[in-house]
């Protein structure tokens, strides 16, 4: 037996509802002899009569009113499937993967960009990850993640494109009850026992470029890439931590037994946006990009 066809439902039903064929007709915008037409066709292809014709009115059988109750049904979610597919290449709805180079990046940069995409386009969903920028990037390009936020600098990359995004200065992470100086240097630091980013991460390069400018390498007493956990370590006593304070020092997570210090020289984490240069964009993804450039800071 062929599929149902759905105009032919939607006729079933505006006859059911108005009484005649031709009102049916008038509503649907049809010729009368179409209207006839789609009513024998649906009859003969489900072998059952679907309406009575009354002498002012026409009603729907027993089988007639099934099909009409469960074709109801079915126009709504067709249209509520079209619907979805215009929203989801408008770029209003949709599922939008983004890797996160550190946790830090989803607990202090993103929350104010969800609210935005929350209040602007409810049907994106921003799904994030968390790994180091390099596995990021080789999500991008393999296609199971549509963007991420990693570390500057990156090697060029075919088919990669990056936008800067954000900039932060680098603090050190102290537990509370240390006396340090006001000021950090990577002397000091060096003394200490260090926690400190997993090597092969940009954010360990980045330290410990910062600590040979000044002829000290240190080595790691715990290494770790997850920045919240970094900060429950160094809230513990374990040692001190270098890490991004974002939007002017204020650390959402730092609590009582943290305290912060500016690193002198200074030394500055750079973020950009990364998505895959070839190929068009779908419009969710496009829509985050654009909502993450307006929290761009240089």
């Amino acid at each position: 037996m062929r599929q149902l066809n759905l105009d032919q439902l939607r006729t079933l039903i505006a006859i059911a509802d108005l009484g005649t064929f031709s009102a049916a007709a008038k509503a649907l915008h049809l010729a009368q002899p179409t209207v006839s037409l789609h009513i024998s066709e649906l009859e003969s292809r489900l072998g059952a009569p679907l309406v009575l014709r009354g002498a002012r009115r026409v009603t729907p059988t027993a089988a007639g009113a099934v099909l009409v109750e469960r074709g109801r049904r079915l126009l709504r979610d067709a249209d509520d499937a079209i619907d979805a597919v215009r929203r989801q290449h408008k770029g209003l709805a949709g599922r939008v993967r983004i890797g996160c180079s550190t946790t830090s990046v989803v607990v202090d940069l993103l929350p104010p960009v969800f609210h935005a995409l929350l209040e602007r386009y409810p049907d994106i969903v921003l799904t994030p990850s968390f790994m180091g920028s390099e596995y990021s990037v080789a999500g991008v390009l393999a296609g199971t993640l549509d963007l991420a936020i990693i570390a500057l600098p990156q090697p060029a990359v075919p088919g990669l494109a990056l936008t800067p995004w954000r900039q932060h200065s680098m603090m050190a992470f102290i537990p509370a009850r240390w006396q340090a100086p006001r000021r950090i240097t990577p002397a000091w630091l060096a003394q200490q026992p260090l926690i400190m980013n997993e090597p092969g991460s940009r954010m360990f390069a980045l330290t410990m470029e910062w600590f040979a400018q000044a002829g000290f390498a240190p080595r790691a007493r715990i290494e770790h890439d997850y920045d919240v956990a970094m900060r429950g370590l160094v809230a513990a006593g374990y040692g001190v931590a270098l890490l991004p304070a974002p939007d002017g020092g204020k650390v959402a997570d730092a609590g009582e037994h943290v305290q912060t210090r500016p690193l002198s020289p200074k030394l500055t984490r750079h973020l950009a946006i990364a998505y895959r240069a070839q190929g068009t964009l779908d419009g969710a993804t496009q829509r985050v990009i654009e909502t993450l450039l307006e929290f761009a800071k240089g």
